[in-house]
Formats: structure tokens, sequence, C-alpha cells
């Protein structure tokens, strides 16, 4: 790798990268409301469009597995991530509810492997000893999503149109693009004797190691637990809580500003005492607030985004350590591979996941969302699950 800009550099580079795939991703459902009232369609019908793109982004994500590891790791990124923006353009394009769903499935087919390749040159850079102080940085585009991105999509989305905020992304996405052709270096030193496996050795060089099994479910499960209930957060605390569309960026202001503040202290509280012991406690501690948040009648605004904010921390707080702990359980030169299978069932998990919360979830008395109260208990009891695996998860030579 040449040393033209530092491993810093290209840690931000990545980081802004995954700030638009996840502002892509989440503008799509405080949206939700508004989409539903405009197509006329019922919260069934808006996890679908929600679970088009990680359906469709879980497929490419396994898929790109048997062939990611034997390229550039710099040829990957530009490639997959120019394919986002062009998609996010697509959805601006959209007039129907039928040609949204096409748009995000078609976002979708590269989203899906932006996740898995952040992470894979995240840990390429950077030793386990040091990954987790890297992973806050990066997981803070979460953070930086919700204060920055939400809020100027939903404030475009107010002011114009729902096209707009899509128009922007990737246009951003497009400009991020041309940047990292100018600084992103060459990534060849994970390239091997083992990135050359075909696909049926692919799968076999996974699945005969527990080590990645046991990673693989830790991912999925986490994931699984989190998008019972984030589908309907913002549809919740209009209908439920009492929250206006305007009022609705205050949640993820508030909530990515904290978790802004506290993603690279966890990261470094990680590195410090163990990234085992930092999940096991923030896992604990979010159950808190979803059982809360999916309980929450109408509030005063300040209680409500007291609950949403630590709900934000906590979650943010348990899936730092465990990208730690899940990006060490591979060799680096097989990484790659395994993470595009990892994001593939993440966004399988999460797309499961929202219809299944879209089949709880109903239209009740007044115009309010019922039954999610159920959805918080099965998102914590499923993420509890982790714990039975977390313990097992050991660190790859390499790392």
């Amino acid at each position: 790798m040449k040393k033209v800009f530092g491993k810093t550099w290209i840690l931000y580079l990545l980081a802004a990268m995954n700030f638009t795939h996840i502002v892509d991703f989440m503008i799509m459902m405080p949206l939700g409301d508004y989409l539903m009232k405009l197509f006329k369609i019922t919260p069934q019908e808006f996890t679908v469009i929600v679970s088009a793109y990680t359906f469709s982004a879980g497929a490419s994500g396994f898929f790109s597995a048997f062939f990611i590891d034997r390229f550039d790791r710099r040829t990957a990124i530009l490639f997959t991530y120019t394919g986002f923006s062009l998609g996010t353009l697509s959805v601006a394009l959209a007039d129907s509810y039928w040609q949204l769903i096409a748009a995000r499935i078609l976002t979708g087919l590269f989203g899906g492997m932006i996740g898995a390749l952040v992470l894979s040159i995240v840990s390429d850079l950077y030793s386990f000893k040091e990954r987790g102080k890297a992973m806050g940085i990066v997981t803070a585009a979460f953070a930086a999503a919700s204060v920055v991105g939400v809020p100027i999509g939903l404030f475009l989305a107010s002011r114009f149109e729902w096209h707009s905020p899509f128009i922007f992304l990737g246009s951003l996405g497009l400009l991020i693009g041309l940047i990292a052709v100018v600084i992103f270096p060459s990534m060849t030193g994970h390239i091997g004797k083992n990135s050359r496996s075909n696909p049926i050795q692919v799968i076999q060089h996974i699945v005969s190691d527990k080590n990645q099994v046991y990673a693989l479910v830790m991912g999925m499960i986490i994931v699984l637990g989190q998008f019972l209930v984030i589908p309907f957060i913002a549809p919740y605390m209009i209908r439920n809580v009492g929250f206006t569309e305007d009022s609705i960026a205050l949640l993820y202001m508030f909530g990515g500003g904290a978790v802004v503040f506290t993603g690279p202290l966890i990261g470094r509280l990680t590195d410090r005492i163990g990234a085992l012991k930092v999940f096991t406690i923030f896992l604990l501690l979010s159950a808190i607030p979803v059982l809360i948040f999916t309980n929450l009648p109408p509030v005063p605004m300040y209680i409500a985004l007291i609950v949403t904010t630590f709900m934000f921390i906590s979650i943010n707080g348990r899936m730092i350590p465990m990208q730690t702990l899940t990006t060490a359980a591979v060799q680096p030169e097989t990484r790659g591979s395994f993470m595009s299978v990892k994001s593939s069932l993440q966004q399988l998990g999460a797309a499961t996941a929202s219809l299944v919360a879209g089949s709880i979830v109903v239209e009740g008395p007044n115009n309010t969302l019922a039954n999610y109260p159920y959805v918080g208990i099965m998102a914590v009891a499923a993420t509890l699950l982790s714990l039975l695996v977390a313990p097992r998860l050991k660190v790859a030579e390499g790392n």
C-alpha cells in the first residue's frame, strides 16, 4: 500500500462511504409514515420497501463472497460504491410503489457489498489490538448519519419532495467516489492461494471452521434483534408518542449526537478491557431502553428523547465490540469472502425481521400502531441468545 495517504485518511474516507450508505438505508424509515400516506399502503406493504433493499443486499453479499478476495480492495470498493451511488439516484426517479421497490433492489445489489468491504479494509489496516478504536470511528458514521444525514434528508423531503434526499445522497456519493479514485491506495496484501478458491471451497472453508460459523450466527442474531424494532421507530413516535413529522429529526439528532461522542470512547474501552466484556455490558444495557420505548405512551418530548438517545447509545455500544470480535474470527486472506457472507446473512436477517415486525404491527385505534410491545420483547429475547455464542469466538491467526 502506497504511503501517499496514511491509514487515518483511508479510515475517514471509509467512514464517509459508510455515512452515505447508512443514510440511504436509514432515511427510508423516517419517511415511512409519509410514504404510507402518499402511496396509500399498509405497514406491511411499507416493510416490503425496507426488506426489498435488504434481501437484494443479502443476495449480492452472498454471491460476492465467491470472488471478492481475488481483487485489489481499491478496485472492489470503487466499483461497488459507484454502483451504489447510481442506484441511489435511481430511487429519485421512482414515481410509484413498485418503481420504488425496483430502485431499492438495484441499490441493494451494490449496497450489500459496501459494508463487508469497509470492515475488511479496516481489518486489513489495523491489528486486533487497535481495531476497536478504528471500528469506533467507522461505526460513528451511523451517528453522523443520524445527526446530519437524516435531518438534512427529512428537511429536503419536507421542503421539496421525498425524492430530494436521494438526489442529494447520490450526488454526494459520486463526489466521494471521485475523491476515492485520487487517494485510495492499491491493497493486494490479502490476495493468496485461498483467495482463488472456487465457490464450493469458499463455503467449505467457512462451514468447516466453528469459529467462523459462531461469528456468522452472532452477527445475524444481533441484526435480527435490531431490525424487529428499527423500521417502526419513526412511525411509532409520530402515531403513538405524539411527535410531528418535523420534530422526528430531533430523535436522530440527539441519538446520533450522543453516539458521535460515545462511539470512539466505547472503541477505546473495547481495546482496553476486551471486546467480550464491553459487548456483554452493552447488550444487557440495551434491553432496558428497547423495552421502555416499545411500550412508550404519549409523553413529553424530552422524556421520549432521553429514552431513544439511551437506546441509540446502547445499541451502537454493542455493535462496536461485536464487529471487533467477528472480524477477528477469520484470517486476512479470506476475510473479504467471510465478511461478504456475514453481510449477506445480516441483510437477510434484517429483511426477515422487518417482514416479521410488519406482520405483527397493525393499525390500531385512532391511527395508532398496535402490537409494538410484542416486537420489543422478541427483539430483546433474540439478542440475548448471542450471549451463548460470543464467549466461543477466538482470534484467528494474522489478526
